[in-house]
């Protein structure tokens, strides 16, 4: 009984084809009705039969004709109104050809019934039409949206048909696909038509469409042109179909994430598994955004056994309740006795080193702490897995430190130093230096996100500061990937695209939100070591390796005694900026730009 109730194309025909059947012999007789004052000569009625059958016939021929049958009836809209006008047109005006050419067999009949009937059946045939959105509208919570389906594949039909179920509050009226492919234009996909990219304008009118939904994978310069052209025709609300892991599909909110993205197309998997599978893993500031990832990725890809450590309660609980047969230890890097107590428990083959203070104005605000957790709990990590030998020890790096102007760049820049120089007997110590990545705890997405949502304004520091971005998995399997072709003593760094301008991606965020116009942008200025072009490449003498996404810096070979000697005053330093030029002597320091800034205004 359920599955004969269920929705389909070809009921959906027959239902409306006879509902317009019954719909025009009650308006034809009710027409005549009309004309006669509701005293009809039983005279006239002689052909009332005939000209029901000949009208019927070409009222439904056009209806057809018009597609008023594939039109979902709870998904009726001011273009199918329009294509019912014009089908009535075209029948009418046959009948009344037809009429002249064989007015003998029709007589006797009034003429003035044909236009009674005209505007009769036009409002009736509308009405059941336009009934069910009316009734779903003034009922429905969510009433559904027009949709613009883009792409044209198997979860195009998926999406339609959910449509029809009543599982999404949307309603695909069009397709249109980004590709150039001139086969399907024209065609239709569950009665749903599909039309030209070109058309995108006319489609927006006619089809009153206020959604968009993105199921093909596109480039991304594609998608940012796409999403542009979009929002210039006041289509803010846009969805893409999301894979799930069961293999089930979802709409999820196109995010500033997709948009940013930069997939690399030498990702190798295969490498990054044979690296993992089988491995004891010990990975620090496994709760922090890149650690608790790159936990999750040797999950994935086949570690034996998982030792998280972070010096956050609440972040190691987190990354735990995710990955449930890691081993947690609450321990901060700078204590190298309990740093000792975890090596020599957790026995690892692979060290990543992720615990870091990373925001750039609370480093620059606590100098000597940044020193403390940055610089000497790398070394605690790295002299750790060298007593320990551990085959592979992987420090996270950041841009910041290719001419740092801020504390959190120049401690980075050390460890750097230090993982290239140190003697590391079997173990194999590499660094690997990337930009931002999208979603991380402290960076600007978070915080634009819940300024747009507050109403404004969103605050960006520069209108002409430039970041890179990258999403966290795609930068943490490269970590990985990068580990696995790692020889020891190199420094990488992967390849971010090209930067993004802040206040473009504010724009953008706003214009995602459907809010502009409403929110604005202020700029506050740049904070305390804050750079307005962030760099990953020193010089252009880097070397290549086999993926075109990662590269290896130029090494900067330095004294390791003199290294440690330098570290150590850094670490006992009153003046921690100066201790770190001594070190780094490209770092600029606050007090450094300040003088410069003066000098150059004298």
């Amino acid at each position: 009984m359920r599955s004969l109730l269920r929705p389909t194309a070809s009921k959906r025909v027959v239902f409306f084809v006879v509902a317009d059947l019954l719909i025009s012999l009650w308006t034809l007789y009710f027409a005549y009705l009309l004309r006669f004052n509701f005293q009809i000569d039983p005279h006239f009625l002689e052909t009332f039969w005939r000209v029901y059958g000949v009208l019927a016939l070409l009222k439904v021929s056009a209806l057809f004709r018009f597609k008023s049958y594939f039109v979902i009836w709870r998904f009726f809209s001011l273009s199918d109104a329009r294509n019912i006008v014009k089908a009535h047109m075209v029948a009418y005006g046959a009948f009344v050809l037809i009429f002249f050419l064989f007015s003998s067999q029709f007589q006797p009949f009034p003429r003035s019934v044909m236009i009674i009937d005209f505007f009769l059946s036009l409002i009736f045939i509308g009405a059941l039409r336009i009934s069910k959105r009316i009734w779903s509208e003034s009922f429905n919570a969510h009433p559904v949206k027009p949709a613009l389906l883009i792409g044209i594949n198997s979860k195009t039909g998926t999406i339609i048909q959910s449509a029809l179920k009543g599982e999404i509050d949307y309603y695909p009226v069009a397709i249109v696909s980004i590709k150039k492919d001139q086969s399907s234009k024209d065609a239709y996909i569950s009665n749903v038509k599909v039309y030209a990219f070109d058309y995108l304008d006319r489609l927006v009118e006619e089809k009153e469409i206020v959604s968009a939904i993105i199921t093909e994978a596109i480039s991304q310069d594609e998608l940012r042109k796409t999403v542009h052209l979009l929002n210039e025709r006041g289509i803010y609300d846009i969805k893409r179909v999301k894979l799930l892991g069961s293999g089930h599909e979802k709409l999820e909110d196109l995010s500033i994430e997709d948009l940013l993205a930069r997939h690399p197309k030498d990702l190798d998997t295969e490498a990054i598994a044979a690296f993992i599978r089988g491995k004891r893993i010990l990975i620090t500031g496994a709760g922090g955004s890149i650690g608790s990832e790159i936990a999750r990725q040797c999950q994935k890809f086949g570690a034996r056994a998982l030792t998280l450590v972070d010096s956050s309660e609440f972040n190691l609980y987190q990354i735990g309740e995710q990955v449930q047969d890691a081993d947690l230890r609450l321990v901060n890097v700078t204590d190298r006795d309990a740093l000792e107590k975890v090596f020599t428990r957790a026995e690892p083959d692979i060290v990543i080193h992720a615990a870091a203070y990373k925001h750039v104005p609370i480093c620059e605000h606590n100098p000597a702490s940044a020193v403390h957790n940055n610089i000497l709990g790398t070394k605690n990590v790295i002299d750790c897995a060298i007593d320990h030998k551990v085959q592979k020890v992987v420090v996270i790096s950041t841009d910041k430190a290719v001419r740092p102007t801020n504390v959190m760049g120049a401690t980075k820049r050390v460890t750097e130093l230090y993982a290239q120089n140190v003697e590391s007997g079997t173990t194999e110590i590499v660094a690997v230096r990337f930009g931002n990545v999208l979603g991380s705890s402290g960076s600007v997405i978070p915080k634009f996100k819940q300024q747009i949502e507050n109403g404004g304004p969103v605050t960006v520091t520069h209108p002409e500061i430039t970041r890179y971005f990258m999403l966290i998995p795609e930068a943490c399997q490269l970590v990985l990937q990068t580990a696995a072709i790692a020889e020891g003593g190199e420094l990488f760094i992967l390849d971010m695209g090209a930067p993004v301008k802040i206040v473009d991606l504010a724009r953008q965020m706003i214009r995602l939100y459907g809010k502009e116009g409403e929110v604005e942008i202020v700029f506050t200025g740049l904070r305390p070591g804050e750079k307005l072009y962030e760099e990953l490449l020193i010089d252009e003498r880097e070397q290549k390796t086999r993926y075109s996404s990662i590269f290896i810096a130029r090494p900067t070979p330095c004294n390791i005694d003199r290294l440690r000697r330098n570290i150590d005053e850094v670490l006992q330093a009153d003046n921690v900026m100066e201790a770190l030029q001594r070190i780094v002597p490209e770092y600029t320091s606050r007090e450094t730009q300040t003088k410069l800034s003066e000098a150059d205004k004298e």
